[in-house]
């Protein structure tokens, strides 16, 4: 039995998928189980990180773990939790959900500092454990179609800085070959894609393949920052974006790997073919 939580999100969904078409028996976990439609080999589990007999139950039987935990606010609360559940109940193997750049500093911040806890727990659990920390998502592109049809412009916090913006398909399949396979054991991946984009240079792509005009202003972290409280962020997920906005405008996000490739034996997907493949999701004319 896999367990697969974060089962409704961008990536556990496609992981849940992905295990499913290769015929595996998978528990998805989630908050609400009406979100995950009914399927062959799926069991669906409610647990809630905060609940501790909920985590217990979910862990049951299971013998190889996908973590993802995506906190409103940066906490390792829900990561020490689950793997505390599945340490005790025999949970053989996890595969953690991560970030690239976790543990590198800009200035005197921490980027990903939760991220880099979590990772911690997870090396010292006694379970066997593969790391995977993806570049920026090119799913991202679906929040700036809701912004461009809002009538407003992509704020672009990253300026001159450059992502290898990865597919998350490309992601989740990474996370099934490392839940399979005994040869990704004690290995850390950093999942790019195949080139290094602006924000800019994204939006650009976007708005040709849409067929319609999309604008980005460059914003200081300081009105980022003061935008985002005003819409009711928590202030310590503010400070970890603007942390980690820094650490990519400054250059630090530059960065291609082949672990894509190695994994997957294919090359990764591009931004452009990504956006081509989710053309009706962006509202292509």
């Amino acid at each position: 039995m896999i367990l697969v939580t974060g089962a409704t999100g961008t990536i556990g969904s496609k992981v849940l998928d992905i295990l499913t078409v290769r015929g595996q028996r998978v528990r998805a976990v989630t908050r609400d189980p009406e979100k995950i439609s009914t399927r062959s080999g799926v069991e669906v589990v409610r647990a809630d990180f905060d609940e501790p007999a909920s985590l217990r139950q979910a862990v049951a039987t299971v013998r190889t773990m996908f973590l993802l935990t995506a906190p409103a606010s940066p906490t390792t609360r829900h990561d020490l939790a689950i793997i505390d559940a599945a340490r005790s109940a025999g949970v053989r193997k996890v595969v953690k959900l991560s970030a690239i750049g976790t543990g590198e500093k800009i200035g005197a911040d921490v980027v990903g500092a939760s991220h880099l806890a979590a990772e911690r727990a997870v090396r010292d659990s006694g379970m066997a454990w593969t790391i995977l920390r993806p570049s920026s998502f090119a799913s991202n592109a679906l929040r700036w179609v809701e912004a461009a049809d809002q009538g407003r412009p992509v704020l672009d916090l990253t300026g001159p800085g450059r992502h290898g913006v990865v597919d998350p398909h490309d992601v989740a399949a990474v996370a099934v070959e490392a839940l399979l396979s005994s040869t990704h054991i004690g290995r850390i991946y950093t999942l790019t894609g195949p080139e290094l984009l602006t924000m800019t240079e994204q939006v650009t792509c976007l708005s040709r393949a849409v067929g319609r005009r999309i604008d980005t202003v460059a914003v200081s972290p300081e009105r980022a920052a003061d935008e985002m409280l005003a819409a009711g962020m928590d202030r310590s997920a503010v400070d970890m974006i603007i942390t980690g906005a820094a650490w990519v405008r400054a250059g630090h996000n530059a960065i291609l790997t082949d672990d894509v490739a190695a994994v997957l034996g294919r090359p990764p997907t591009s931004f452009q073919s990504w956006v081509m493949r989710h053309r009706r999701a962006l509202g292509a004319s």
